[in-house]
Order: C-alpha cells, then sequence, then structure tokens
C-alpha cells in the first residue's frame, strides 16, 4: 500500500513549471475568486480522480484561478453526475468522468438523467489500457489457467467491477463472453474498494485502467495477468496482453472527458474546450501521461459528441447479448 501511495502522489505532483494564463477559461466563472468545482462522480484515489486531478492543477497554471476536484463518489456514477447536470450553467461546475458515465441509462433502472442530451460534450482528453488482475491467495498466472479453473469452479470466481457500465465491467462482460463463463460481476463504488477486496481475496478478479491498477500489481498486492490493449503497454512491459495470456479478442480501452451543465452556451463550450485540449497537449508534451499509461486526445466538442454516440450505440448491443439487466 505504500508503494501504491507514492505512485499517486508522485502522480499528482508531475507538475511543471506554469503557462501563460488563458482567459477564454476565466469566462466560465463569473467571479475571480470562486474556484471551478471539477466534480469526480467516484471514490478518491482511482484512476479517474487521479487523472482529473492532474488536469485541474494544469488548468490553474494557465489561467491562475483554483480549480477545485471533488469526489462525489455514489449510485454508480449519477451522484455526482446529477451534481452537474443540476447546477447553473455557467461554466462553474463541470463533470470529470470516464466511459461510464455515457453508458447510464443502459446499466440503472432509474438513471437520473440522459447522459447524452441531458450534458453539454466539452472534451475527450485521454485513453488507457486496461489491466486485469487477480487476488494474491490463488495459484494461477494466466488467463488460460484462470478459465480453465473457472469452468470447472464457476462457485469459486467473482469479478469486481469500478462501476456499472464503466469500461472495466464491459471488458468483464466481454471476458464472460469470449471464454463462455458466466463469472458474478460485483459493482463497488469506485476502484480503490474495488482493488482493496480483490487484494484481500474477498473478490477473485478486477479489471480496470492500468493507472490504477499497476502500484499494486507492482508490489504483488494483487497478481497482474494481462492487459487489455492489442499489444503490450511501454508502462508496463513486463505484463503481457490478453490474447498472449489466453484470451483473444479482449481489447478494451477506458477514455476520459469533460461534461458540463446541457445549457452552456456554444461559446463557452468551445472556449473550455480550448483551454482543456492546451492543458492535456501540455501534460502531454511534458510526458505526464504516459507515465501514467494515458494517452492524450483532442477533439471538438461535436466530434467528442459524436463518439459518445458511436460508444453506447457499440456497447449496448454488448450487454444486449449478454442479457444485462439494467439495476
Amino acid at each position: 500500500m505504500v508503494a501504491r501511495r507514492q505512485f499517486i502522489t508522485s502522480s499528482l505532483a508531475v507538475l511543471g513549471t506554469a503557462i501563460s494564463t488563458h482567459r477564454s477559461f476565466a469566462q466560465a466563472s463569473k467571479s475571480t475568486d470562486r474556484p471551478i468545482r471539477l466534480i469526480v462522480p467516484f471514490a478518491a484515489g482511482g484512476g479517474v480522480d487521479v487523472f482529473a486531478r492532474l488536469l485541474a492543477d494544469k488548468i490553474k497554471q494557465q489561467k491562475g484561478h483554483s480549480v477545485i476536484v471533488e469526489n462525489r463518489a455514489g449510485a454508480n456514477g449519477a451522484l455526482g453526475g446529477n451534481v452537474v447536470k443540476n447546477a447553473e450553467a455557467d461554466g462553474q461546475t463541470l463533470l470529470f468522468s470516464a466511459a461510464t458515465h455515457v453508458m447510464a441509462r443502459h446499466v440503472m433502472k432509474n438513471a437520473p438523467y440522459d447522459p447524452i442530451a441531458d450534458f453539454a460534450h466539452i472534451a475527450r482528453v485521454g485513453e488507457a489500457p486496461m489491466m486485469l488482475v487477480m487476488s494474491p491467495k490463488l495459484p494461477h498466472r494466466s488467463i488460460s489457467e484462470v478459465i480453465a479453473d473457472a469452468r470447472n469452479r464457476p462457485d469459486k470466481w467473482t469479478f469486481a467491477t469500478a462501476a456499472l457500465g464503466a469500461p472495466g465491467h464491459l471488458a468483464t462482460v466481454a471476458f464472460n463472453q469470449l471464454a463462455g463463463l458466466n463469472v458474478t460481476i460485483v459493482a463497488y463504488r469506485g476502484t480503490a474498494p474495488a482493488l482493496t477486496d480483490v487484494a484481500g481475496g474477498h473478490v477473485q478478479l478486477l479489471i480496470d485502467p492500468v493507472l490504477a491498477l499497476l502500484p499494486m500489481a507492482n508490489e504483488n498486492s494483487v497478481v497482474g495477468l494481462a492487459v487489455t490493449s492489442s499489444k503490450r503497454t511501454q508502462l508496463a512491459p513486463s505484463y503481457p496482453t490478453a490474447a498472449e495470456s489466453g484470451l483473444p479478442g479482449l481489447e478494451y480501452t477506458s477514455w476520459y472527458g469533460v461534461w458540463g451543465p446541457k445549457g452552456l452556451s456554444a461559446d463557452l463550450v468551445a472556449s473550455l474546450n480550448e483551454t482543456i485540449n492546451n492543458a492535456v497537449r501540455q501534460l502531454e508534451k511534458e510526458g505526464r501521461l504516459a507515465r501514467l499509461g494515458i494517452d492524450a486526445v483532442a477533439e471538438s466538442p461535436a466530434q467528442f459528441g459524436a463518439y459518445a454516440k458511436n460508444y453506447v450505440a457499440r456497447n449496448a448491443e454488448l450487454l444486449k447479448a449478454a442479457k444485462f439487466a439494467p439495476i
């Protein structure tokens, strides 16, 4: 756990020299002494939280104005999402989340909003490979070994997931389909508590971004089995791909974005997009994102909106094929 805390601390400290203040982002605040609230709908310590804090600090450097990350975990991410949906459309309150956000209506019986129609899509900021980790209390060292044992003893295996509809959850559903299994999936309130239970042997498996899982995998608090990318990641080159470990076709990435309330003006969305994209480019240039296993993304608001719609449509079919019932 010490190594994990050090990893997260160092991740949040990777801030280079300040760049010039960006006037457009200041338009998001009615008063320069009011901090921008960047809502993260998951517990502190997970991959979404770490990336959000990096971005908030870089934006603060750019505009000389306080940007505060606020964790609002609960209701599968909908608690934090609802805070932003109901916020005043002045750019003062924004949502930083993973792809989990856009799948709300497909995994929740009573989602409090339409994640596509009820929000302003501001910027998609990054993608990251994910990792499959296993409890250290088990002897297996490859996906092939896990699948063989799960077929013989299905009641002995359980998957944790950080949130329903999260990229890790969708990858877990795909794992079951590709392996011909029906391993039980248990949803947690974020990565940190799910990872804690895997380390303790209370659940056996978890798929989540490399950023969040690698520290504990490296210190052998959990067993890193494979990454879910088409090739090995430079951040963790010793870990095989899922195909190399025994499950071809398991290729999934996590992605992250920034949203605002639906009523944000087009001009404000454009200015926020410009400043956020500049911050992401600077983090990439400084090597901050590569160190966390994140590939930078810079898109227009329209491109982000179109990407999100296509993502929802594709994964709605995956959940339908798995006969997943919203909870």
